[in-house]
């Protein structure tokens, strides 16, 4: 895709399930302009072609995801600026948690997003277009999935290719098993699944450790992230969760990537606003 045909910006949010990244996803869109959420459960496969693991379908596993057809609608999203009309949303009939982060904090992420797009300033230069308001420049499209990120195929086209911007979010196992067992289920193709008992244990949780191993130190996902392999893959974290050096004395591996997601949103607004001024602001 050249720089000239670009009608989009890509972000792609990524982490293990129940690490906040739909809730993030939602609040950059309230705050951000002429920017919409693809997500990538759109893509599962039927679920008569879902892999098995322990007798169980298995939805979090890299074989579970169309990714010829996820690329497709990034290819889509670049040339026309625009939503994908042959991807049916069901994604956003699921509900998520309570949004933990309050009004004054969106408010204040919304006046500084209002001072940046300023004529003069480099958020104008980003989304206004001179001819027409309603028609900008740009449009901010926002990816939202639990496998984002791969060295190997399929994932590496993804990762290397079609996404512009990545931010990765870290949660304990802790507290993805609370977070994901207090859900009622996910709305399918099919209907309505909900996980059986014992489902992040034996699905959930090995799978995001099996596949998420090369972007930590010592490959385990319950230490730090590797400041070397993100820098490498243009992959931005929380500062906080990057090395070995932020833990505590006396801290637990996983806690430390608990993060409050009001300091998560403060982080992610600055951060996309840093990253979309270098991808589209050219020095003089």
């Amino acid at each position: 895709m050249t720089e000239t045909a670009r009608k989009a910006i890509v972000v792609g949010i990524s982490g293990a399930s129940s690490s906040g990244k739909t809730t993030l996803a939602r609040l950059l869109r309230d705050v951000f302009p002429h920017t919409f959420i693809l997500h990538e459960d759109d893509f599962y496969r039927p679920e008569n072609e879902l892999p098995s693991k322990d007798g169980l379908l298995d939805w979090d596993c890299a074989e579970a995801i169309n990714f010829e057809d996820m690329a497709r609608a990034l290819e889509h999203i670049y040339s026309e600026g625009t939503f994908p009309p042959f991807v049916d949303s069901i994604e956003d009939k699921n509900t998520v948690g309570k949004c933990t982060v309050p009004e004054s904090a969106i408010s204040a992420a919304k006046s500084r997003i209002e001072a940046w797009l300023a004529p003069g300033q480099p958020g104008h230069a980003i989304f206004s277009s001179s001819s027409s308001p309603s028609s900008p420049n740009i449009r901010l499209c926002i990816l939202d999935g639990f496998l984002l990120f791969g060295p190997d195929p399929p994932l590496r086209r993804i990762t290397d290719e079609l996404l512009d911007i990545k931010f990765f979010l870290t949660v304990s196992r802790q507290k993805a098993t609370a977070r994901r067992e207090a859900r009622d289920g996910y709305v399918t193709l099919e209907g309505f699944w909900t996980d059986p008992p014992g489902y992040v244990d034996k699905i959930v949780w090995p799978n995001y450790a099996e596949s998420h191993a090369w972007l930590f130190e010592d490959g385990d996902v319950e230490k730090g992230l590797s400041g070397d392999v993100l820098r490498e893959k243009g992959i931005s974290a929380f500062s906080e969760v990057v090395g070995s050096g932020s833990k505590s004395a006396g801290e637990e591996d996983g806690k430390r990537l608990d993060v409050d997601m009001e300091v998560i949103f403060e982080w992610a607004v600055e951060t996309l606003m840093r990253k979309l001024e270098e991808i589209t602001i050219k020095p003089s």
